[in-house]
């Protein structure tokens, strides 16, 4: 039997509006704030039905909506995940608790330098470039996740290739790796990398890179 709203009855309330269906934009935000690690563009088009040309837009606008917010959206190569503003690191810590990690010694400060300017390249190539030897100090980086194999290099030895990870750009306040601030090289490494500033080197047939899903 119907209800009848008699004089001096508030009346019923109004169910609310029908929202609006998520832009693109929205939905690749919340597919980053869900996913807790990094993600590929491939992997949000997928979920999301969408060409990757879209993805990368939405990305670019999210970017920077971020710009003045306490989340950044981060980039490492194809890799994003969505991490808090480096501005906010000193209340992040303080209410996880989180307490300071030691600081990073010069020699991996140096050897970190040679790796996210170069990358990716073999212990001996950072050794050649330093001067000294490097594998107590690269141990201590891949320890910290700052620094990971990136596959290795198909010639005598097959030696590894080192490159940086997400957590070196978290560490850092970078969101990718273009927002490294340009260093005066010695001359020697400057000639080698001459003209090659928008080409990356090719590598020969005999240094041909091998990744690990190749082997």
């Amino acid at each position: 039997m119907s209800e009848t709203i008699t004089a001096g009855q508030p009346a019923l309330p109004q169910m609310p509006p029908a929202a609006a269906s998520p832009g693109l934009t929205q939905l690749v935000e919340s597919l980053l704030f869900v996913a807790g690690e990094p993600v590929t563009v491939a992997q949000l088009a997928r979920a999301l039905e969408a060409p990757a040309d879209a993805v990368e837009a939405a990305l670019a606008e999210l970017s920077e909506h971020c710009r003045e917010r306490g989340v950044r959206v981060q980039r490492h190569g194809e890799a994003v995940q969505l991490v808090s503003a480096p501005e906010c690191a000193r209340a992040v810590g303080r209410f996880l608790g989180v307490q300071a990690s030691g600081r990073l010694s010069n020699a991996a400060l140096e050897v970190l330098a040679i790796i996210a300017y170069r990358q990716p390249l073999t212990r001996a190539q950072i050794d050649a470039i330093r001067g000294v030897d490097s594998s107590g100090t690269l141990r201590v980086l891949l320890a910290r996740d700052l620094v990971a194999e990136a596959g290795r290099l198909e010639t005598v030895g097959r030696p590894i290739l080192y490159a940086t990870t997400p957590a070196f750009l978290q560490q850092f306040g970078l969101t990718s790796l273009a927002e490294l601030p340009p260093i005066d090289m010695p001359p020697a490494i400057a000639e080698e990398r001459s003209g090659e500033d928008t080409q990356p080197p090719t590598p020969s047939p005999h240094e041909r890179l091998v990744y690990p899903h190749e082997e």
